[in-house]
């Protein structure tokens, strides 16, 4: 199950962590997961989790420990929400061969029983979170959507990031794998020239700083941990608008229900998210789809589309 080299690089690896030396004793598989293998590994230094692939699915395991250090900074106080912490990851983007294993191990916080106040503290722990701001949207690296490349610009607004460095390389993939011709694509075209008139009530002067996000937060990626508190797992971090992060959440599903008005009760939301934002910011997740498993997503990229160039 765990290949012999692969549990000689992490034991290694961790015991250079300045914990001491580490054995792993024995692996077992976790479910789940669509793109990396995943175990509950038991040590002498107690359970961990690790999860690991080879050649390009084994690159950016390094983008993953970086943005969850820093969501753990972030969450640290008031303490709402649990991200595990980074124990070690090698990354193997750069193997000359393309055929290098690159895994993360981090602390295990199974699934367990939610809280009595697991959706307040989900909601108003997401919007603690989202308070960490900057000026302009970004990310200091690029990283990834589930296995995709997602590049982070700096000195871009809001608009011009959420169109040229979202929803424009998604399409043109998309587009090469021959979706959206015709009518699709003009329906596509004319959304990508709203995005400024439907963005400009939440940019400018008058608009919101960008919040550190999540950047993937369907409902599998959100689990109650060991005691209880919401855990955050697989990032795609950057900072952006906030409510990024909430149309994500809705896309799916899967939430709880007092999760939306507990988040908007610690930071209400501006006019116009339900009505039109929320499909601008779902499009792109919903292009990833059409990119990672093809035309059933095809049709709901399209009613996301229309709404959003509909918009006056």
């Amino acid at each position: 199950m765990l290949p012999k080299a692969l549990r000689r690089a992490v034991e290694d690896a961790l015991a250079e962590s300045g914990e001491g030396p580490l054995e792993i004793r024995s692996a077992h598989a976790l479910g789940g997961g669509s793109i990396h293998r995943a175990v509950r590994l038991d040590t002498s230094r107690g359970p961990l989790f690790l999860k690991w692939n080879r050649g390009m699915a084994a690159a950016g395991f390094g983008c993953e420990a970086r943005s969850l250090e820093r969501l753990r900074d972030a969450a640290e106080s008031p303490g709402l929400l649990r991200i595990p912490r980074v124990l070690g990851w090698y990354d193997a983007d750069d193997d000359p061969d393309g055929d290098a294993t690159g895994w993360l191990a981090l602390e295990y916080l199974p699934l367990s029983s939610p809280g009595p106040r697991y959706g307040r503290s989900l909601g108003r722990g997401l919007a603690a979170l989202h308070r960490e701001v900057q000026d302009q949207p970004g990310w200091p690296e690029d990283n990834l959507i589930g296995p995709l490349p997602q590049a982070n610009p700096p000195e871009l607004s809001w608009p011009d990031f959420w169109r040229d460095a979202r929803l424009e390389p998604q399409l043109r993939r998309a587009r090469d794998a021959g979706y959206f011709t015709g009518a699709a694509g003009r329906t596509l075209d004319d959304a990508l020239d709203a995005v400024e008139r439907v963005l400009e009530p939440v940019t400018g002067s008058s608009g919101e700083p960008a919040s550190l996000l999540h950047g993937d937060l369907w409902g599998g990626n959100v689990h109650p941990g060991p005691d209880g508190r919401p855990v955050l797992v697989d990032p795609a971090s950057y900072h952006g608008h906030r409510e990024v992060d909430l149309a994500m959440s809705e896309l799916f599903g899967g939430f709880p229900p007092d999760f939306l008005p507990a988040y908007r009760e610690a930071w209400p939301l501006r006019q116009g998210y339900q009505k039109v934002r929320r499909a601008l910011y779902q499009l792109y997740y919903l292009l990833v789809h059409v990119n990672l498993f093809g035309g059933g997503y095809v049709g709901s990229s399209l009613e996301a589309a229309r709404r959003v160039a509909a918009w006056t």
